[in-house]
């Protein structure tokens, strides 16, 4: 495959990692409240729930707005970089299959930025009891660089109790993957992991 070919089907990954996340986040935010969803498949470990994630991974914050707003520059910054990096490395002819894992934390970053740049302008506020608008007369539920990022996936695949007889926590709720995340979140796994593969394995395959 040549460096023209190549360079067109990294930048179609990252743009369909893009077009599929903001769908399913789009899909999600105007037709649930937050905590709503479905089973997918029937299945009571595989859900969508709706949720928002105010600040950094796992939800966690800093710093109030002035927080929210370093943290979206820093972001942009990060996928910024993360974007040349990409293409720079394709240029520079390295190993094709760890341009496609950049390619995936790059598409994956972008999308949470997204979120969190515009989203606060776009969207009306999402609760409990009703579901978000697109573009609403009144203007959105905040401003640039205050969106909330969307996360929908979440597969509790153990579901259950600790036996009493164990020590402190006995009795209490035990949940296998407890954690809420989208498709930008996913993209990133699926690179970072494979990025980690072939580090591990490189003089073994030929990838």
């Amino acid at each position: 495959m040549n460096n023209k070919r190549k360079t067109l089907s990294i930048g179609l990954l990252i743009a369909l990692v893009l077009i599929l996340d903001q769908a399913i986040k789009f899909y999600v935010k105007t037709s649930y409240p937050l905590d709503g969803g479905f089973n997918m498949f029937g299945l009571d470990w595989a859900q969508i729930k709706f949720t928002e994630n105010y600040g950094m991974a796992f939800g966690l914050e800093f710093g109030g707005r002035a927080g929210k707003i370093f943290l979206g520059v820093f972001r942009i910054l990060a996928g910024s970089g993360l974007l040349y990096y990409t293409f720079k490395s394709l240029k520079d002819d390295k190993r094709f299959s760890f341009v496609i894992s950049l390619a995936l934390i790059t598409a994956g970053a972008i999308g949470n930025i997204i979120d969190g740049l515009i989203y606060g302008v776009i969207f009306s506020r999402s609760t409990t009891q009703t579901v978000a608008e697109f573009l609403p007369e009144d203007g959105g539920y905040s401003s640039f660089f205050d969106g909330h990022v969307v996360d929908m996936f979440y597969f509790p695949i153990i579901d259950t109790y600790w036996p009493d007889w164990v020590p402190w926590v006995g009795g209490e709720v035990f949940r296998f993957n407890n954690y809420i995340f989208n498709f930008a979140d996913l993209s990133i796994t699926i690179g970072v992991i494979w990025i980690i593969f072939l580090g591990a394995f490189s003089k073994k395959f030929s990838l």
